[in-house]
């Protein structure tokens, strides 16, 4: 009864109808705080010169971005389905903008993994609650946008950050501290957004602990794993390009230029998000599987670009690794917008983005202590044939009939 009161209560909402701009608009915070997200890219080289830091130790600090995600993804889903959208988000934009003031005033690697931290967890807000908010604004006839439209803001606030970053630190004063200034006006943007965002808060508060690893009615499982098998591996490409993007530029190019790495970063999820709007009137299957092909051959070109020192196959490399996650991810929430009814839903996206985030995090720092010690060609050539395989599986996956 409670799973059909509400249904009938989004349904009711929908005809009603929030505007068609609302629906857009309440996308915006999930791409304010996605902004933030990758806004350090091409400030590492900075920091790495003027703290003194290894290549693993950058892929740490990017990791503990990834830590801060999974914690917060433990919860935040959860608590969004129980107590509403708004009491997630507006914490989560709180702990953003301290973060902003933590990289503006970074002098230590300490610093640096705490502002990462606290960025993972306003974006395990973003993509739990924040996706579920645009979701719920759109109704379920516009189910379908409200996927394309949650993803893509991921995807462009994730691009946006780095070209920003990379031009302000190249053309104005304190490239360290202008972008994070710039950053925290735009969060407080969202948290008006927020505020007059028309969601309602749920009428039930759910069972079961408030702090557990995100699932799915079993019911929907098999959406899950296959939205899992294709984002998972798409979103790990993007996240070494991201980690030690900066350090394969500087050592093909001889560069440390905060625009070049930037806009690198820029071109790959301009990518995912394009190729979204592309491949919107597709069936979700063929969507899976080009993920998982784009992917592939995204590490095949990064593996040619180490050995041959050979700039233009990295490029290719990022926009075929924009193309795999920005595919997979369409595709996952997709499967679980159309499936898991609203009480539930921040919940299933918390579960995918953990399945997603959890190899995300492990697998470049893997790659760049493993290069610390044999050398970038040789780590980038073990993670990507593994990533490869991992592509593949994931195909397979979302290939096989469904005999249900």
């Amino acid at each position: 009864m409670a799973v059909l009161d509400t249904r009938r209560e989004a349904l009711d909402g929908a005809q009603r109808g929030a505007p068609g701009w609302w629906v857009w608009l309440a996308a915006w915070p999930v791409t304010a705080i996605f902004v933030l997200s990758n806004a350090a890219t091409p400030l590492y080289v900075v920091w790495q010169r003027e703290i003194g830091f290894s290549r693993g130790t950058m892929t740490v600090i990017f990791a503990s971005y990834i830590v801060g995600l999974l914690g917060s993804l433990l919860v935040s889903g959860v608590a969004s389905d129980r107590l509403g959208r708004k009491p997630v988000l507006l914490p989560a934009l709180a702990l953003a903008i301290l973060a902003c003031a933590l990289f503006a005033t970074a002098s230590t690697v300490a610093a640096l993994m705490v502002a990462r931290l606290l960025t993972g967890i306003a974006v395990g807000a973003a993509v739990s609650a924040g996706m579920a908010a645009v979701t719920d604004v759109a109704g379920p006839p516009r189910a379908r946008t409200a996927a394309l439209l949650a993803s893509t803001a991921m995807v462009f606030g994730a691009g946006v950050g780095p070209l920003l970053a990379g031009v302000l630190a190249e053309t104005l004063p304190g490239p360290t501290v202008t972008v994070f200034v710039v950053d925290a006006a735009v969060l407080a943007t969202a948290i008006v957004t927020v505020v007059r965002m028309p969601v309602r808060r749920p009428t039930s508060t759910g069972t079961g602990a408030w702090a557990r690893i995100p699932r799915v009615p079993v019911a929907n499982r098999r959406e899950l794993v296959r939205g899992i098998a294709v984002f998972a591996p798409g979103i790990t490409a993007t996240s070494f390009v991201l980690s030690l993007g900066p350090s394969l530029l500087s050592e093909l190019l001889h560069t440390t230029s905060g625009i070049i790495a930037g806009a690198m970063a820029f071109a790959m999820f301009a990518t995912a998000t394009a190729v979204q709007f592309a491949v919107r009137a597709v069936d979700r299957r063929s969507i899976m599987i080009a993920s998982a092909v784009s992917t592939g051959l995204a590490m095949a070109a990064l593996i040619l670009a180490v050995h041959l020192r050979w700039v233009p196959a990295l490029l290719v490399a990022a926009l075929l690794a924009g193309a795999g996650q920005g595919l997979g991810q369409l595709g996952g929430l997709s499967l679980l917008n159309a499936s898991i009814a609203p009480h539930r839903l921040a919940e299933a996206n918390a579960a995918l983005n953990v399945g997603g985030y959890l190899p995300a995090g492990l697998l470049p720092v893997t790659a760049g202590y493993l290069s610390d010690a044999v050398g970038l060609p040789t780590g980038a050539t073990v993670f990507g044939v593994g990533l490869i395989v991992c592509a593949l599986l994931g195909g397979w996956v979302v290939a096989r009939p469904d005999r249900r």
